[in-house]
């Protein structure tokens, strides 16, 4: 008789089989931290998950987003981790411009005024705001 396949399995150690993490106390790190969110929620490394269900992780600034299609405990080859989930993580930015986006060391206190224009000038957001007594018609 063949083994059959679980239905649900929890979180932390889905995210470890398909690779998502490295070990799989990262990824329970990573799930009390508020790191991981299935289907829109953050949760504890406990949660079930199930085929189906959207599972978005915020890994080192960049954030995968990848939808569960089998449902495995232990940790497989690369081969085989990518048919059990389908990923729908946004490309990562061109080099260039994450080369230039500013990166301020951690700890580093609050940007200031001049750091934060430079930010929005990048980001596109340099358009001045209306004057406070400003009415439109």
């Amino acid at each position: 008789m063949p083994p059959t396949q679980p239905s649900a399995a929890r979180v932390d150690s889905w995210t470890w089989a398909v690779r998502l993490f490295k070990t799989r106390s990262a990824a329970a790190s990573a799930c009390r931290g508020g790191h991981v969110k299935v289907n829109g929620v953050a949760v504890k490394p406990a949660h079930q998950v199930k085929p189906g269900d959207e599972v978005r992780v915020r890994q080192s600034g960049l954030e995968r987003i990848v939808i569960v299609e089998q449902i495995i405990t232990k940790r497989v080859g690369a081969a085989i981790a990518a048919q059990c989930l389908i990923d729908k993580s946004p490309p990562p930015p061109a080099p260039e411009i994450a080369a230039a986006m500013p990166r301020r060391d951690r700890g580093a206190g609050r940007p200031t005024k001049r750091e934060r224009r430079e930010t929005d000038r990048l980001l596109g957001r340099d358009a001045d705001p209306p004057p406070r007594d400003f009415r439109p018609d």
